[in-house]
């Protein structure tokens, strides 16, 4: 689609398209509660896998001390399934 602004500028508008492939991409921070495994270690937010466009930069949790780890950015909430020390 076109769009004409005071005769001057002609600009395309991009419509928003569903894209299938992003069907299997977890919504990042959507659910702020996320249990997760050894598998997952070290685990970074957003975890690989979640949509980026409407995420943070990306900072790495010790969830595996304590068995649980928040977010700073978004205030998810990791836990690592089977608790602290569980990690391997």
């Amino acid at each position: 689609m076109q769009a004409r602004l005071s005769g001057l500028y002609t600009f395309e508008i991009a419509m928003a398209r569903h894209d299938p492939s992003q069907d299997r991409l977890i919504p990042s921070n959507a659910d702020n509660r996320y249990e997760v495994t050894a598998a997952d270690l070290p685990l970074a937010c957003p975890m690989p896998g979640m949509h980026l466009w409407n995420s943070h930069p990306r900072v790495y949790l010790a969830v595996a001390e304590e068995g649980t780890s928040r977010c700073p950015y978004c205030g998810a909430e990791y836990t690592l399934k089977g608790g602290a020390g569980h990690a391997h």
